[in-house]
């Protein structure tokens, strides 16, 4: 994983825990999850209007 080891992981996650306290963090990833949610519905949206334009055109080249 981008050459970290399972120290620096170790590292990272003491240092996040300490700069956002316990309390925070599950808050923290709970808003990341939304987020993530958020982008992949709207890429699929794209994905929904682009879809059926692109075949219609492919029949009218015919």
């Amino acid at each position: 994983m981008f050459g970290i080891g399972t120290q620096e992981v170790i590292i990272i996650a003491l240092v996040v825990l300490l700069l956002f306290g316990g309390k925070k963090i599950p808050e923290l990833m709970h808003g990341i999850g939304k987020g993530a949610k958020g982008f992949k519905d709207g890429m699929r949206g794209i994905e929904a209007e682009i879809t059926p334009d692109t075949k219609a055109d492919d029949k009218n080249m015919q």
